[in-house]
């Protein structure tokens, strides 16, 4: 055949078609013209492949119309659904069958109706049985054509038969060689006419009256026939009826609920209509339902029409509410979103509870579950009259369910057993709402007493939370008042001996101290970094000191700290509070005797000394103790914790960025070490809030825990200071690895994880957890430099290269720079560097005897431009403003700790821009980490702060990952 040349003119057609397996399609094809604009005999089908050649002709309906078609055509059809290649006459001999037409078929049909939608501007023509596609023009009907049903029912039988209407015109279409091209939607053509339909209709309902005047059905067989055939036809088409009677009728409607109680599942709802004596589910998307009354021998057809917009519209209320359709046959509701982990049976019931005053309004009817148990359902509240009296708070409860009135006391065992159905002295049941067990729980756990609830003093947060509560309408004295809204603190004069200036949030630290001092609590200054607590804190002894003396008494406190911080306090106590007396109780030659400290207003000493001169302390009673860095206790089987609960005194504080390093349960200690009993017992709280917040997220307990302790914490981050404080700016750095290095970190990584992969097959890889992180050490010492691990590898290192280039331009614009890693092999390689290249600077690891001298010439030298430190004897207690670039070398496990390097430099006293340089080897376990580090923050940051033992919190499949 030839083929049309594009250059002479030609036409593109759109030819019905009738595939010998697949039934009716529709291809696209060019047709040449003859000289005198008639099409001749040449012609050729179009794909998306070959339309180019003739854009001249086409426009962009027939581009699209092209595409569509094409996924109708034999060889795509066979591809979709026969995966191995096979020739076509093969496919249609072998492997077609009925089956494959029945799921073809629609899909086919699908994209006919979508292309005939296309085409109504376009020329359409039949094709011949040879295959010419320009056989005979058609054309669409202008407008939809629409069928009615007809049924005669005489004393014999009942006869069906359609007649179609077009443009208000009867058409003759029996025997008349009309063919069906489409099923659905129907597409009919007779004559040269496309006809489409309204209604929704089928093609095959017409189809046996293309060759038939009517089908007969026995009157034996009609009842059946009436339900099965008719009643659902009524419900959609037009029908005419001779022989029985079709009434339609309209009623208002009521829209009913009706819960489904599942035990230990998920409750739901069911929504449906009631229209006069007709109930209809919701959503089974009927305009019309029809109901069959059958008298003697009279059949009468209700045809009900169904309010579908006001239906919809009564569901759209419920969705706005929290509802949604399950996912199951029925169109039955359910909460939308619900905790997996609450107990989902009851959830609905509470749901009516809720909205059921709106509801009722809105003329909803609720229903009965099925089963013996009757539910009430209404409003459900409590109210709460809180007193206080010298160290307690009594508390007075009344409960409403609907219409009832309970004393609270009575769902005590109910709440802290959590159980939810609580029967009412008229046998009826309340369900008692899911929040309750939490937001009451704490209280009843905590209070003590028979008949009437009383709490102690510092629950002050439980009293706070219930104020919050919106279920709980309160009254509460004077007094109370004061107490719970004590962000609204009393101004204190600052001491008069001290020389410094507080900013406006450390104003507001030193008045809570005051607070805390007034109510006899303790408290937790957990401010971030750099923000000053140890000047805070200078400031409460100074005025601790003046206040006593002017009483004509003495006071002596007590400082616990880290051994490393030691010189900064005496610094700060130095330049803040020249007038208090320090006395550093440590080394060999200390004091063994408690006579000497009355003649100190501050003894200082650290964690290591309490322990040994426990006996020796707990002799002496304190005004107050404080612990800084208090995380140190965080361990309750710890010595330190042990020693330090055995001390006495009047107050008690503690100072920490970082009060929750691993675990919520580091708060235990140090809440218990301030006001004990705060938090219930270990187990308690172990069992009621760590489990919980950490092993499924449950903010919910993460933000009661939040409220208990929110009076006695205060903590202000950088951000919400930032005002006081420079800009910094944070960049990574990516390195790539040189070749050989590269070749050094993937033999050992494939070892571990080939070892890692059999450990966790055989079960043993919680016993391999050492050889991993040995492991991830070795390959983060690869990622900075393999001579790390290797004395005598000879190659290079992509990160020492770049730090090494970045600190030269960093050094000739004149900028002082600290550089921390935690590996103090890393940092002897560049101190050999820069001895190397006579770069004057300091360093700094675990074994750095003189601390202070170190910074005091980093700080005060103009040469001494770069501060190498470790970051484990780096992280806390330094001073270094002077530096304004911050070169962080490796990336590690908790980015608290990166955070505290960072704020050595960036903290108040710093008035040039920070710039922090995160240096990350690419394609290594740094990258991995930066990732992890990401996911793994956020339960960390819904409590104090941060995460500190990244590496146990890693599962199998994270170091898999890692490894990856």
């Amino acid at each position: 055949m030839l083929r049309v040349d594009s250059t002479k003119p030609c036409k593109i057609i759109y030819a019905i078609a009738r595939h010998d397996y697949l039934g009716y399609v529709i291809e696209p094809h060019i047709v040449q013209l003859n000289p005198n604009g008639e099409f001749s005999l040449t012609h050729q089908r179009l794909f998306s492949n070959t339309a180019q050649e003739f854009n001249h002709c086409i426009d962009e309906t027939d581009l699209k119309l092209i595409k569509l078609l094409e996924e109708m055509e034999q060889g795509n059809v066979i591809k979709r659904f026969y995966k191995k290649p096979i020739r076509p006459f093969e496919f249609f001999a072998k492997v077609f069958n009925e089956q494959l037409f029945d799921t073809i078929r629609p899909k086919i049909e699908k994209r006919m109706a979508e292309a005939l939608n296309l085409l109504s501007s376009k020329n359409i023509y039949l094709m011949s049985k040879e295959g010419y596609p320009a056989e005979k023009e058609l054309h669409i009907a202008g407008e939809p054509a629409s069928v009615l049903f007809h049924f005669r029912r005489d004393d014999t039988e009942i006869r069906y038969f359609p007649t179609i209407k077009f443009q208000g015109m009867r058409i003759e279409f029996m025997f008349k060689n009309a063919e069906i091209i489409c099923n659905h939607p129907a597409w009919m053509l007779l004559d040269d006419t496309l006809y489409y339909f309204d209604k929704d209709i089928e093609g095959k309902k017409l189809l046996p009256f293309l060759n038939k005047r009517y089908i007969a059905i026995p009157r034996s067989s009609e009842q059946s026939y009436f339900e099965r055939f008719v009643a659902p036809l009524i419900e959609k088409q037009n029908v005419y009826a001779e022989g029985f009677t079709i009434n339609t009728e309209k009623y208002d409607a009521r829209p009913v609920l009706k819960p489904i109680y599942v035990e230990g599942g998920k409750s739901q709802l069911q929504l449906y209509f009631k229209y006069a004596g007709y109930v209809f589910p919701y959503g089974d998307g009927r305009h019309v339902s029809v109901r069959i009354e059958k008298n003697g021998d009279d059949y009468i057809f209700h045809r009900i029409k169904r309010s579908t917009t006001w239906e919809r519209n009564k569901m759209a209320l419920l969705e706005a509410r929290g509802l949604k359709t399950a996912s199951s046959l029925f169109q039955n509701l359910e909460i939308a979103h619900s905790d997996d982990d609450a107990d989902q049976s009851f959830s609905v019931f509470e749901w009516l509870n809720q909205y059921h005053d709106k509801l009722t309004a809105e003329g909803f009817e609720i229903e009965q579950p099925d089963g013996q148990k009757r539910y009430i359902f209404g409003n459900t509240k409590i109210d709460l009259e809180i007193k206080e009296n010298n160290d307690w708070f009594d508390i007075n409860a009344v409960v409403y369910f609907g219409p009832y009135r309970i004393p609270f006391i009575e769902l005590k065992n109910h709440i802290l057993n959590h159980k939810r159905e609580f029967v009412l002295p008229s046998g009826e049941i309340a369900v008692i709402p899911e929040k309750w067990f939490s937001q009451y729980g704490n209280l009843l756990h905590f209070s003590e007493g028979g008949e009437d609830l009383k709490l102690r003093r510092h629950h002050l947060g439980l009293v706070s939370e219930l104020t919050d509560g919106e279920m709980a309408g309160l009254a509460m004295t004077r007094k109370l008042q004061r107490l719970n809204d004590f962000e609204a603190l009393e101004d204190v004069p600052m001491p008069v001996d001290f020389a410094g200036v507080l900013r406006p949030y450390q104003k507001a630290g030193y008045n809570w101290f005051h607070f805390l001092k007034d109510f006899h609590f303790g408290g937790c200054l957990a401010d971030d970094m750099g923000l000053g607590k140890t000047i805070q804190t200078l400031a409460l002894l100074q005025k601790h000191k003046e206040d006593t003396e002017a009483e004509g008494g003495h006071s002596t406190s007590l400082l616990i700290m880290p051994t490393s911080l030691i010189y900064n306090w005496l610094n700060e106590a130095r330049k803040f509070a020249p007038k208090l007396k320090l006395m550093v109780h440590t080394g060999t030659f200390r004091y063994k005797s408690p006579e000497v400290f009355k003649n100190y207003d501050v003894v200082v000493t650290t964690y290591g000394i309490s322990r040994i001169d426990i006996e020796l302390f707990k002799s002496f009673f304190f005004d107050y103790i404080i612990l800084d860095e208090s995380q140190n206790i965080k361990n309750p089987s710890s010595k330190s914790y042990q020693a330090v609960k055995q001390l006495k005194s009047r107050f008690r504080l503690i100072l920490s960025g970082t009060p929750v390093e691993n675990s919520v349960n580091d708060l235990w200690t140090q809440m218990s070490f301030i006001n004990p009993g705060l938090l219930g017992t270990q187990q308690f709280f172990q069992n009621e809030f760590v489990t919980p917040i950490e092993k499924k997220k449950d903010e919910e307990k993460a933000r009661r825990l939040q409220a208990l302790i929110k009076p006695f914490v205060m903590r202000r981050t950088k951000e919400q200071v930032a005002t006081e404080l420079p800009p910094k700016t944070e960049n990574l750095f990516y390195c790539q690895m040189s070749e050989e290095q590269a070749e050094v970190y993937e033999k050992i990584k494939s070892e571990y994880r080939n070892e890692l992969l059999k450990s966790i097959e055989d079960g043993t890889y919680a016993k391999q957890q050492i050889q991993v992180l040995q492991g991830l050490i070795k390959l983060r010492q690869i990622a900075n430099h393999p001579i790390m691990i290797d004395q005598d590898y000879e190659g290079d290192s992509g990160k020492f290269e770049n730090v090494v280039h970045t600190l030269a331009s960093v050094l000739d614009g004149g900028h002082k720079v600290l550089i921390f890693s935690q590996f103090v092999k890393q940092l002897a390689l560049y101190r050999e560097h820069l001895e190397k290249q006579g770069v004057p600077h300091v360093y700094l690891d675990g074994s750095t005897q003189n601390r202070g001298d170190v910074v005091k010439r980093f700080q005060e030298d103009e040469k001494t431009r770069v501060f190498l430190i470790s970051i484990k004897a780096g992280g806390v207690g330094l001073n270094l403003t002077q530096a304004d670039y911050v070169f962080i070398l490796d990336p590690w496990w908790n980015p608290a700790v990166e955070q505290q390097a960072i704020d050595r430099t960036h903290r108040i006293g710093q008035t040039k821009n920070v710039f922090i340089y995160k240096f990350i080897t690419k394609d290594t376990v740094e990258e991995k980490i930066l990732a992890l580090q990401n996911r793994k923050l956020s339960v960390a940051r819904s409590l104090i702060t941060t995460e500190e033992s990244f590496i146990k919190s890693l599962s199998a499949d994270d170091i898999k990952e890692i490894l990856g």
